[in-house]
């Protein structure tokens, strides 16, 4: 009989990869994507491990694919933009064993800086793309993107969103294969790009586009959904988690379900159309189907009612075809509604958190603060606000030369890059490194609290863990640092308010570049809890200077400044900015935590 077990998207591609036989997975950890390589990790006969970038993973995907081996990639939708190097070349030269590289795409920028598309680089890179609509098709789809990597010699995009990577499902249970890694193929006409070898590629990558558009015509991952009544002579075209919605709203229409996206089968397309009264492409984000089905010359609506940006939803879909005159039924009334309205739950530094420290330095010194991507990205909201950009992995440090470069020496005296340890590893390296060769006097801060915190704690080249908690070489960031060429480098804790001041203004007069690493754990991962600290009442003169720190656990009460024991964690900084000693340590504070526990 067979077993199921409830598993989220990214479970249920984590499963599918074991099933199907995948000896080696690499990954950056990256929302929504995160899970799907901490599951993998789990299956001992995979080498499951975190790169330091989204290239790194991919290029060593790539390389155990060449060497015979099945091969999984994972990454949000923006980290694609980093391994799209290799990629791209790597569609030239075809697999070894099959690999598959799951994109990850984030509509409605859930916890991310873009909204892209990433189906644009199955286009782009001339490569299939399978989207799943649930857990079932997750495991099922990764399973036969294998067969179609190795059947048709090229890399697989399995692309994702959100709503499918966290939602749960029912999934069937199978065995896993069986497979041998192939022998090694030593073939340099193959897997050697230079341009003689790669334009003879190019005529096999046109080859297998033909050979794939026929396989789109018949594979099982495309299906047509005749209809009933007069809502099937309306027919949809769509994928992914959009199908699911629009058989919530209209069940008895007809459907084009596309799993296999690109390419698409034209024969396919236009005999569902001709089945059919109207026909409206219904897709997330941009218009990739809707452009490509107009260029067959079939007639069909799709963005003119269809959002092009943000989530769709069963309530979002449901206005926009009602409005569009399609019979959609009105939503049902909740047999319990609660009268009470939640507050809004802005983001925010955790107590604790060891960022805080460094961006109340920051803002108090009023200098231009070129951001980075990670939990310190919270230093642009209040009470901080002092980030002045935040692109992408590591351009602060790229960002600040280029300010200077800009604007000169005194613009540099105010300027300062911050950048985590894991991003600093990520892409932050390179950027350090121009900052040297070109003589800048760029002052860089590393926030290294030694875990990669904003995706859940995972371990990076910094924190002498492997993704298995095994032990493993931590790469010291100033030996690096000094590798390099830089002699300026300080290390600081940023919670000693007044040392990273002094240390700050020494190093942003200095004529050459200085790196600054602002250094304590993060208070999440090493579950900080020491004794709440208590305010005296009597002492306290309602200057409101501690709520300058931001930290959740500070408020006032009748103008005086309380703290909430039970989100206070005792990380001890907020004493350090009263200037009438009030906040302290004491047996009251531990006293009421106990009380409220």
């Amino acid at each position: 009989m067979t077993k199921y077990e409830l598993l989220s998207g990214n479970e249920a591609i984590a499963r599918g990869a074991y099933e199907a036989g995948v000896k080696v997975a690499a990954a950056y950890p990256g929302t929504p994507s995160t899970e799907i390589l901490e599951n993998i990790s789990q299956y001992e006969r995979i080498h499951a491990q975190w790169s330091p970038n989204e290239k790194v993973a991919m290029e060593v995907a790539v390389g155990a694919s060449i060497a015979g081996a099945r091969s999984l990639a994972s990454m949000k939708h923006v980290g694609v933009n980093v391994a799209a190097d290799p990629l791209l070349t790597f569609s030239y030269t075809g697999v070894g064993g099959g690999m598959v590289l799951v994109s990850a795409d984030d509509p409605a920028m859930h916890s991310s800086q873009n909204e892209q598309d990433n189906r644009y680089y199955g286009l782009l890179a001339k490569i299939p793309v399978l989207e799943p609509s649930d857990s079932a098709e997750a495991k099922e789809f990764t399973k036969k993107a294998y067969e179609i990597s190795e059947t048709f010699d090229t890399p697989v995009i399995l692309r994702t969103t959100t709503r499918v990577n966290h939602a749960k499902g029912l999934v069937a249970i199978e065995e896993p294969a069986e497979l041998a890694v192939k022998d090694y193929e030593k073939n340099p006409p193959k897997y050697v790009m230079t341009p003689a070898n790669a334009v003879g590629r190019h005529k096999v990558v046109e080859e297998r586009r033909l050979a794939l558009t026929e396989y789109a015509g018949a594979t099982e991952l495309n299906r047509i959904e005749k209809g009933s009544g007069a809502d099937g002579r309306i027919g949809f075209i769509t994928a992914g988690i959009s199908y699911q919605y629009l058989k919530e709203l209209l069940p008895e229409a007809s459907f084009l379900k596309l799993g296999f996206l690109w390419p698409l089968n034209e024969k396919l397309i236009k005999d569902f159309a001709a089945s059919v009264d109207q026909v409206i492409v219904v897709e997330e984000l941009e218009p990739v189907l809707e452009t490509q089905i107009k260029a067959m010359g079939v007639r069909c609506r799709g963005k003119d009612i269809i959002p092009r940006q943000g989530e769709l939803s069963e309530e979002v879909l449901r206005t926009v075809l009602g409005k569009a005159g399609l019979p959609v039924a009105a939503a049902a009334q909740p047999e319990y509604a609660s009268s009470q309205k939640l507050p809004m739950r802005p983001p925010i530094l955790c107590p604790g958190c060891s960022h805080r420290g460094m961006f109340y330095t920051l803002k108090s010194m009023n200098l231009h603060v070129s951001g980075d991507i990670g939990c310190y990205a919270l230093g642009s909201a209040p009470p901080f606000g002092c980030l002045d950009t935040t692109i992408c992995m590591g351009a602060s440090i790229t960002g600040a030369f280029g300010m200077e470069l800009a604007r000169g020496e005194e613009f540099a005296e105010k300027c300062v890059a911050v950048i985590g340890d894991s991003t600093f590893f990520h892409s932050g390296i390179t950027g350090l490194i121009d900052i040297v060769y070109n003589q800048g006097r760029s002052t860089i801060i590393i926030l290294d609290n030694s875990i990669t915190a904003m995706t859940g704690h995972q371990d990076n080249p910094g924190s002498g863990k492997d993704i298995k908690g095994m032990a493993a070489p931590a790469i010291d960031i100033e030996k690096l640092a000094e590798s390099i060429g830089i002699r300026r480098i300080r290390v600081v804790d940023p919670f000693d308010l007044k040392t990273c001041r002094e240390v700050l203004k020494e190093e942003l007069a200095a004529p050459e570049v200085s790196l600054i690493i602002a250094r304590r754990p993060c208070a999440l991962h090493i579950r900080l809890k020491n004794p709440p600290l208590h305010v005296d009442q009597e002492k306290c003169i309602g200057c409101k200077a501690c709520l300058k720190l931001g930290c959740p656990a500070l408020s006032v009460t009748d103008g005086k400044a309380s703290i909430d024991p039970l989100v206070c964690v005792g990380c001890g900084l907020c004493p350090r900015v009263c200037p009438t000693k009030a906040i302290k340590a004491g047996q009251k504070a531990a006293e009421e935590a106990k009380t409220n526990e």
